[in-house]
């Protein structure tokens, strides 16, 4: 609200001092010295030229024109720098903050809607179905399910989808290993050496097909590991149903229609090279058999045909070197680059001490997501995952995230909502009632631990929008810390009970707590968290640390 109240004074301001043309978007935001006000805008920096007019004297011109006539909550602007807008403002905006944020609730702040609709299928983990889910499987699942929710609450329309590699030679090196086993032999040195083929091998029934029903095992597997997080698939995508149904057939046809096809040395290659590759690529080997890369240009065609209007996909950073020449060929088929999206993650590090361990699906050293889980608790899991960018290595320190202490992110987080919840609690035991918020001098906010938290639920709007626009997830986490912090510092310095707290302001302060709710719960199911109301390291004065 006070974003566009700015904003309009200053295209105003723009127009009487004949700027033309107008800029189409005025950007300005908070600086990051309190001194430099509560906003600040570099527009006559931006339109200085077009005016032909020095940037500092185009502002000091707008500076003047809008003190003439400033809009509300605007106590004082002026010029900062070579042509900077500095506002300054009274605490009222940010009490226009918290009133936003009640009426609107969780269901509404922070909520938009630039999507339009659009649909947006979201493809992550998509693992092999040759094992169990290792914890570099989790932190994509964690990321593509928290993305999905962020799209969601941005207008998309997201759809979660899993592809399984179903087919080639890493099945059948899967129902080897099972069946060497079983028959109480090393698996081939290109089988899979984990401990969890031996465990399975005893579960396969002596008659079972071991390619089959290890599939439908892995399958399985990893469906119940995901859910465990918190994570469900819309669609599970297969490849060999997609090789079944004539769809890889039908786009090497296309390919050939288009002249991105070609036959040599008895192969059939994609002009990869002519969309971006470093090179041609072999789309059907010498023996008829497809590479990966023409199924999975046929699947991805495939997503636009059930729908899709935008693709997004979630892949490891290994397959950097793959993403020009599937580019390539969906290109090649006539859909256009902005349709599909590849966003590349980083692997994790997992730390005890200072061993670390090894993630091998083969080689049988594995860190499973399961295990993860078991140790720290679905929660732990997920919001550590979603504590960096995706394409940052993570590194994650199992005494660290187990641990029921404030050095615990997720602790760190929910203890705030717990303490809120037990104010909140407190206070109806006692027969203390909030009274209408419109009832409510909220003036009296005018403590800085108090306008930190209004600053911070302000900015979850913008952070929830980043987020979306920069497939950002790990934004939010951040967000989620601040306000979190920003309330802990509230709840040390601030009574809201305590006997010596005047009524007026006591009724602030629990309006300001149930802001701070609102906020944290909104956060909390974007990322896919619990908000636990009680927490079992909460004692029972803490929900507040001076009620008497």
């Amino acid at each position: 609200m006070i974003r566009t109240r700015l904003i309009d004074a200053l295209r105003a301001a723009l127009a009487e001092s004949g700027v033309e043309p107008l800029p189409a978007t005025i950007e300005i935001g908070r600086p990051a010295r309190a001194e430099h006000g509560d906003w600040s805008s570099n527009v006559a920096l931006v339109c200085a030229k077009a005016a032909s007019r020095r940037p500092r004297d185009l502002a000091q011109d707008l500076v003047e024109r809008i003190t003439a006539r400033p809009p509300a909550h605007v106590r004082r602007v002026e010029v900062a720098g070579p042509g900077f807008v500095n506002f300054h403002l009274d605490h009222g905006w940010l009490h226009d903050v918290l009133r936003q944020v009640i009426a609107e609730g969780v269901a509404g702040y922070a909520r938009h809607d630039f999507g339009a609709g659009t649909a947006v299928n979201v493809e992550f983990v998509s693992a092999n179905p040759t094992g169990p889910l290792h914890v570099g499987g989790g932190r994509w699942a964690a990321y593509g399910d928290t993305l999905c929710n962020i799209l969601a609450r941005c207008g998309y329309a997201p759809h979660r989808e899993y592809y399984l590699n179903d087919r080639g030679r890493q099945m059948d090196a899967f129902a080897e290993s099972l069946i060497a086993r079983r028959e109480g032999v090393e698996p081939p040195d290109d089988g899979y050496h984990g401990d969890y083929i031996g465990e399975w091998a005893a579960e396969m029934p002596g008659d079972a097909d071991a390619g089959e029903w290890g599939y439908a095992r892995a399958r399985r597997d990893v469906a119940e590991s995901l859910a465990r997080l918190g994570v469900r698939f819309d669609t599970w995508s297969s490849e060999r149903e997609l090789v079944r149904s004539g769809a890889v057939d039908a786009a090497l046809a296309t390919l050939r229609d288009r002249d991105a096809a070609y036959d040599a040395d008895g192969a059939v290659w994609l002009r990869s090279a002519d969309g971006g590759d470093d090179k041609d690529r072999v789309l059907v080997r010498s023996d008829g058999e497809p590479t990966y890369l023409l199924p999975d240009i046929a699947y991805h065609a495939d997503k636009l045909a059930r729908g899709s209007h935008l693709l997004i996909d979630v892949w490891g950073a290994d397959h950097h070197g793959y993403v020009e020449r599937l580019t390539a060929g969906f290109c090649a088929l006539g859909n256009r680059r902005e349709q599909l999206e590849i966003v590349l993650g980083q692997l994790v590090t997992v730390m005890r001490g200072a061993t670390e361990a090894k993630i091998s699906k083969r080689a049988g050293n594995l860190v499973l997501l399961d295990d993860l889980v078991d140790l720290v608790g679905a929660d732990a899991a997920r919001m550590t995952f979603l504590l960096q960018s995706l394409a940052s290595r993570q590194t994650i320190d199992l005494d660290v995230v187990a641990a029921q202490s404030m050095e615990n992110p997720v602790f760190y987080v929910q203890y705030a909502h717990a303490r809120v919840c037990s104010l909140a609690a407190t206070a109806a035991e006692r027969g203390i009632e909030r009274p209408p918020l419109a009832e409510v001098p909220l003036g009296a906010l005018d403590q800085a631990r108090e306008l930190a938290v209004l600053r911070t639920l302000h900015a979850l709007g913008d952070v929830v929008g980043e987020a979306a626009r920069e497939r950002a997830p790990h934004k939010l986490t951040t967000w989620v810390r601040e306000l979190a912090g920003a309330f802990h510092g509230f709840y040390h310095d601030c009574p809201v009970l305590r006997s010596d707290v005047a009524p007026p302001l006591r009724a602030a302060r629990l309006w300001l707590t149930e802001a701070t709710r609102i906020g944290l719960v909104i956060a909390l199911e974007l990322l896919g968290v619990s908000a636990p109301e009680r927490m079992d390291t909460l004692t029972p004065d803490d929900a507040e640390e001076a009620v008497e």
